[in-house]
């Protein structure tokens, strides 16, 4: 049996590649396609390799069981938008498509607020500039910068919310347009969408409740969905209304507006999380959920005991949010305890974090496992050193402007860096793979994929 995860290079975002089933009989799961510049060279290459391994006719597709979007942010899905436009423009000419999709997972974000936002969609394209072309939304640091000053101004628990928490955020708010765009593009495709899961929501939503039937890829592959949670969705309903409620009242700028929508939960109950299953190993593939949500879902669903000191052992736990330390707390790496931890980040925004690579030190020890790293430790230290130098530079001004708040220190390569932290505990630095620029990374959790597919090593 197959069972092996496939970590693609995709800057500062995701995109994996799973395999399953047998030779005779294979499976394939394509989870996030990471922003732009990642699907044209690093995914399809990877997917064409695939097909050719696998020997299918020149104008045979590549099979896909399910194509997961875990959630709308840029880095996410992005690239699966530039597959699906290719498609699209493939099939317009007769030419082949690449991909045989037989199912998409997706929640777009209108569905999960409860309605089509209009209202918010207005304020979005107000306050960011739209591309004439097309109609998406520019997401440039500079534009979101400028609304974290004015939320940070106004907010009275400021200190509390940090600058990425709001980044993030708005990034999600903003990517309304891509959620629409992907659901028209599998309109057109002709893909399935969410076909097995709830519609108590009038709406064919992925959640996860109490109780529910664990749905079976390819007759197989057992996806227990962990998030969002049903009951947080329902609660998000109610407060979009609210807002929107709030917003009409108020006649409040969209820069405001959208300051006053700001919520830790907004963003994270998009990410789908899902725990797969096959031949008695587990695979945990979270987005960028919440960790608190994610243990809190596992316990919904069944898989984590009830109390919180109770654990699951798994073999292969794709980190949250790219090893961001603000989705994590001190007991996460304690609780959910792998064979397998996949980082994938290049260091822009920070992450992965210094701090979540310390939590997970602190919870593991010198256990048996290994760390899986998209991006060389210096290379992502270049890039977490401009982010802390950005973020300086803005507290800076906003403590001259305001004459209050915190400062950061300046960047210590000493104290900072992820190759000073490795360095200082080298058994841990033994369990660092690092994704290679021109060799695929896989993770073989049953049968090594290339003893079906020799091909693929390369």
């Amino acid at each position: 049996m197959i069972f092996s995860l496939d970590v693609r290079r995709a800057r500062k975002g995701d995109c994996l590649i799973l395999h399953f089933g047998t030779k005779e009989e294979p499976g394939l799961i394509l989870i996030d396609g990471g922003p732009k510049a990642v699907y044209a060279p690093h995914l399809k290459p990877r997917l064409l390799k695939i097909r050719e391994a696998r020997k299918l006719g020149k104008n045979d597709p590549l099979p896909v069981d399910v194509l997961m979007v875990s959630h709308v942010d840029d880095d996410h899905i992005q690239g699966i938008l530039d597959f699906t436009k290719e498609e699209i423009a493939n099939v317009g000419v007769h030419k082949p498509r690449l991909l045989n999709v037989l199912s998409l997972w997706h929640n777009s974000f209108d569905e999960i607020i409860g309605s089509e936002p209009k209202e918010l969609t207005a304020n979005v394209t107000r306050t960011f500039k739209t591309e004439a072309s097309t109609g998406e939304v520019n997401l440039s640091d500079d534009k979101v910068g400028d609304v974290e000053d004015i939320f940070l101004e106004n907010a009275e628990d400021s200190e509390e919310k940090g600058a990425e928490v709001v980044g993030s955020t708005l990034k999600v708010l903003a990517s309304i347009s891509q959620g629409f765009r992907l659901r028209k593009d599998a309109e057109r495709l002709g893909y399935e969408r969410n076909l097995e899961f709830d519609k108590a929501l009038d709406k064919a939503l992925i959640v996860a409740m109490e109780g529910q039937e664990t749905p079976t890829i390819a007759g197989s592959l057992k996806a227990t969905i962990v998030g969002p949670m049903r009951d947080e969705i329902l609660a998000l309903h109610k407060k979009h209304q609210e807002w929107l409620k709030e917003l009409e009242k108020q006649g409040k700028t969209p820069e405001e507006a959208l300051a006053a929508y700001v919520d830790k939960s907004v963003p994270n109950l998009s990410s789908i999380v899902v725990l797969l299953q096959l031949g008695g190993k587990k695979m945990l593939l979270t987005g960028d959920a919440r960790g608190d949500k994610i243990l809190e879902g596992l316990q919904l669903v069944g898989p984590l005991g009830q109390g919180d000191k109770s654990t699951i052992k798994i073999d292969l736990l794709k980190v949250p949010h790219h090893g961001s330390s603000n989705n994590l707390d001190d007991d996460f790496f304690e609780r959910i305890i792998a064979r397998h931890y996949v980082f994938s980040g290049d260091g822009e925004h920070g992450n992965p974090e210094r701090e979540s690579m310390e939590m997970l030190l602190k919870a593991r020890g010198t256990e048996d496992y290994e760390i899986h790293l998209t991006y060389d430790l210096k290379d992502i230290d270049d890039e977490r050193e401009k982010d802390w130098n950005k973020e300086r530079a803005k507290e800076m001004a906003r403590k001259k402007k305001k004459g209050k708040g915190e400062v950061r220190e300046k960047w210590s390569a000493e104290d900072h860096s992820l190759v000073a932290f490795f360095d200082a505990n080298p058994l841990l630095k033994k369990k660092l793979r690092i994704v290679d620029e021109k060799k695929p990374h896989v993770i073989d959790l049953a049968e090594k994929l290339t003893d079906s597919w020799p091909a693929l090593a390369d």
